[in-house]
């Protein structure tokens, strides 16, 4: 198995445009795991709210103790 560090000294050996390549790839990685995030974020919240836990408020102080909940 590769370390951190072997990965990090293999692309230092790389061309510029393959290391420009990488760049590309790993902006879309953490796009997508961004994105699985946010969508699991979602569902969670959609549970909670068809399962009745979800409080809402409008009101400051209300708001506040719903935090420190």
């Amino acid at each position: 198995m590769m370390t951190f560090n072997d990965v990090v000294e293999g692309i230092k050996s790389l061309s510029t445009d393959e290391k420009e390549e990488i760049q590309s790839l790993l902006q879309q990685y953490l796009r997508e795991e961004r994105r699985d995030k946010i969508y699991e974020n979602f569902q969670a919240a959609q549970k909670e709210q068809q399962q009745g836990n979800l409080k809402f408020s409008n009101q400051i102080n209300e708001l506040k103790q719903l935090i420190e909940e």
